[in-house]
């Protein structure tokens, strides 16, 4: 098959999820494409066209790292190719990890991908899900509460005062729109600084109010979801446990949280159960979920990672097995034509 990443930005990618992925779609002989948001060409009366990058295919790649040394070597590939030319277009790129002055980029991989989508290319994540689940923390909203934590959405500083004062003073405060833990705070009734604290996030946009979960001292678990389910291999399932470095209540391995092992717990087993069933409809293919004990505290459809840190604690190459799927979902597209939508083929097992 030919499938196209959409990355951020091929220049300054880093070695994780993605590149793990491409390395195993190049090693089980597909041609592979990578492409920066910045990269899509659109007339009117022709097939979007992308300028891509793409490591020659004989190119012997041991390793993610070594496959993306040579993405971005000078030997590396440069090709335009049309939307009609390609199966996948497996978006990859993270809004939330744009620089200032970069703001174009947000949304450009998630428009183009709705009209590639319209051109009959294979979308993955489905490309009006995303659309739909582009403020992933909005979205979140939406699952039900049982499953979440108590919490506000606002601009309004009294609202937020309010809902301190209701969750006995101690809530986690953060940005509507962002990732990686950045300008996440923990708010007890010692915090002097609760106004200005509101104050720099409000500047960014909405804040979200989130009751303060205690079992967030032993880290949050990532769940890595595919068609809805845990994905599994060998037996083992795609889970890992951040753990929070000393005197850091954020579980972000940017942030230096270490990776260990975690079982399936009942509890985390009902938030799967009552999570798939939208992510099944809205096309969802792969998802990461982070859950503190019995509460799902974010979801993760634009671009969830960490499987770069599953061979730390002993758990399998998880790669082919996604890499796999979306091999049986183009055998279906091929086969069945138009008679299932990209939404539907986009979780299909």
């Amino acid at each position: 098959m030919k499938i196209c990443f959409v990355l951020n930005d091929i220049e300054n990618e880093s070695c994780g999820t993605s590149v793990m992925l491409m390395t195993m779609a190049h090693s089980r002989g597909h041609e592979v494409y990578a492409m920066g948001v910045g990269d899509f060409n659109f007339h009117h009366d022709a097939p979007i066209s992308i300028n891509s990058t793409q490591i020659p295919k004989n190119t012997k790649t041991k390793s993610p790292k070594k496959f993306l040394e040579a993405l971005q070597s000078s030997k590396a590939r440069k090709k335009k190719i049309t939307a009609k030319t390609l199966d996948v277009l497996f978006i990859r790129n993270n809004p939330t990890e744009e620089d200032s002055g970069r703001e174009w980029a947000e949304q450009a991989g998630v428009a183009f991908g709705r009209m590639m989508q319209q051109q009959g290319v294979l979308v993955l994540n489905d490309a009006y899900a995303l659309s739909n689940a582009f403020i992933d923390k909005l979205y979140f909203e939406e699952l039900p509460a049982e499953i979440k934590p108590d919490s506000l959405i606002t601009r309004n500083k009294e609202d937020i005062l309010k809902f301190w004062e209701k969750n006995n003073k101690k809530i986690v405060l953060k940005p509507l729109e962002g990732s990686g833990g950045q300008n996440v705070f923990l708010v007890d009734e010692n915090e002097k600084n609760i106004n200005q604290i509101i104050e720099t996030i409000s500047q960014q946009g909405y804040v979200i109010a989130q009751e303060f979960l205690p079992a967030v001292k032993d880290g949050d678990v990532r769940i890595i979801l595919m068609n809805g389910r845990v994905m599994v291999k060998d037996g083992k399932q795609a889970i890992i446990r951040r753990v929070s470095g000393e005197g850091e209540f954020r579980s972000n391995f940017a942030l230096g949280a270490t990776a260990d092992s975690s079982d399936l717990t009942p509890e985390m087993q009902r938030i799967v159960d009552l999570t798939a069933p939208k992510l099944i409809r809205d096309g969802l293919f792969f998802v990461g979920l982070d859950v503190v004990k019995d509460k799902l505290i974010e979801i993760n459809v634009l671009s969830p990672g960490g499987m770069e840190h599953f061979k730390d604690i002993g758990l399998p190459e998880f790669s082919d097995t996604v890499i796999e799927a979306i091999e049986r979902k183009v055998e279906y597209k091929n086969l069945y034509g138009h008679q299932f939508t990209n939404r539907e083929i986009a979780c299909m097992e």
